[in-house]
């Protein structure tokens, strides 16, 4: 998936952490929500302005953070 234009850092906005759309719902928030149990359904209950495609961005950016994640040996 091609999140480059759902996920926006701007760094005035929540200390430069990866958001939505430019909105103040970080990549973390929705993964926390994901990670506590709650069901794609249900965040997009409590956040209506949310898409699925919102929710498979940030898993996604997530998967290519993880991705660039350099191990160190010491």
């Amino acid at each position: 998936m091609n999140y480059s234009e759902i996920i926006t850092i701007e760094p005035g906005k929540r200390s430069g952490q990866p958001c939505i759309r430019g909105m103040r719902i970080t990549v973390y928030d929705v993964l926390s929500y994901l990670a506590s149990g709650m069901t794609y359904q249900e965040i997009l209950e409590d956040f209506p302005y949310l898409t699925q495609e919102d929710i498979l961005a940030c898993l996604s950016y997530a998967a290519d953070r993880e991705r660039q994640t350099l191990i160190v040996k010491t």
